[in-house]
């Protein structure tokens, strides 16, 4: 299945239908009179975010959601039925936009959340609605009412409590594989991943969080350049990042500063974030190598080193349970102040 984080939507709520001009004629009645029905009401547009999926794709085939017409009223009071509603099923985590691409109307970030986009048009009055006293044979009834029209942007920000962050080549989609069941493509050549990744990391039982690896970054990546500025936002929900540096490369300081920059510059407090900050294929060094270039980002970064390889697995369980310890303190601060603020009493959390 195709990736796809971003795409366009028209959508229309239906008519309402309209009321009937209807009299009773029936034989042996002595009186007759206005008997005409009400209109239905034109379908709603809804959202709804679902579980099991990750992609817009099915999107790009099915680009116009739209409500059915209220049928309309008959004579005998018969009512018309109510449109169908229209539904966009899209996956958690999904912000929808105004047609400025700027305006954001909803976030959808829990699954089950449904809410009403459009509503549809009333039905209209029969003539029975209008008969009284002065007016007993009514000779008009009421249209429908109409739908409303929108043009609207979706934008997919991945559900991760842990982002893989780095420069092209740095070992993400490696060590994605060595700590989860995903498999990434994989390749000795820079912009192997070209669009995001998810993998359900599984420590023990009741110990499992997901890890979400993003295309490399690149100089001026927060500008527009290379792929990643693209999918930075789907580590901004993420609880922590995981920073890889290549420890084959050269220069490791100057690998992790371009990072840095692009993550402050690319703003939603991305460089906010608390980072662990990793030495990644160290299968491929030797000790003092190893010690030399870890001591060099010690240095420069004033945080401690992680040493992992995804090939040999050295290191990435002890940095996964690291990671998780902080996705499971954020998620119960997340649940106590849910708590205060509705002043029920704490539940017991799990994750």
């Amino acid at each position: 299945m195709k990736f796809l984080d971003e795409c366009k939507i028209y959508i229309r709520s239906g008519n309402g239908g309209g009321g009937a001009v209807s009299f009773r004629r029936e034989k042996y009645i002595e009186y007759g009179g206005p008997d005409g029905g009400d209109g239905g009401k034109g379908g709603d547009v809804w959202i709804e975010a679902v579980d099991g999926l990750n992609t817009l794709i099915d999107f790009r085939y099915h680009q116009h959601f739209k409500g059915d017409t209220g049928v309309h009223g008959m004579g005998r009071n018969r009512h018309g039925h109510n449109g169908e509603d229209a539904t966009l099923r899209v996956p958690v985590g999904t912000q929808v936009f105004a047609e400025d691409k700027e305006t954001l109307l909803l976030d959808m970030d829990v699954a089950g959340q449904r809410i009403r986009l459009l509503k549809g048009g009333n039905g209209g009055f029969g003539n029975t609605h209008f008969k009284g006293p002065v007016n007993q044979a009514p000779r008009f009834a009421n249209p429908g009412q109409d739908g409303v029209e929108q043009w609207i942007w979706l934008r997919l920000k991945l559900i991760a409590d842990v982002g893989l962050v780095g420069l092209p080549n740095a070992g993400k989609s490696t060590f994605l594989a060595a700590a989860s069941a995903a498999r990434p493509k994989i390749a000795d050549y820079p912009f192997t991943t070209l669009a995001p990744n998810l993998g359900m990391v599984d420590l023990s039982v009741g110990e499992r969080f997901i890890l979400a690896d993003i295309p490399g970054l690149i100089e001026g990546a927060s500008e527009g350049a290379g792929l990643g500025v693209r999918f930075l936002g789907h580590v901004e929900r993420t609880a922590t990042l995981i920073h890889l540096v290549d420890g084959t490369q050269d220069d490791v300081v100057e690998a992790w500063r371009t990072v840095r920059r692009e993550l402050e510059a690319y703003g939603e407090e991305l460089g906010d974030k608390t980072e662990y900050l990793v030495l990644s294929k160290v299968d491929a060094l030797d000790k003092e190598t190893r010690k030399a270039k870890a001591a060099q980002l010690r240095k420069a970064s004033g945080a401690k080193v992680r040493q992992v390889s995804g090939v040999s697995g050295e290191g990435v369980t002890e940095l996964l349970r690291e990671a998780y310890a902080l996705v499971r303190a954020r998620k119960g601060e997340a649940v106590a102040q849910a708590v205060a603020a509705s002043g029920e009493p704490a539940p017991d959390w799990a994750p």
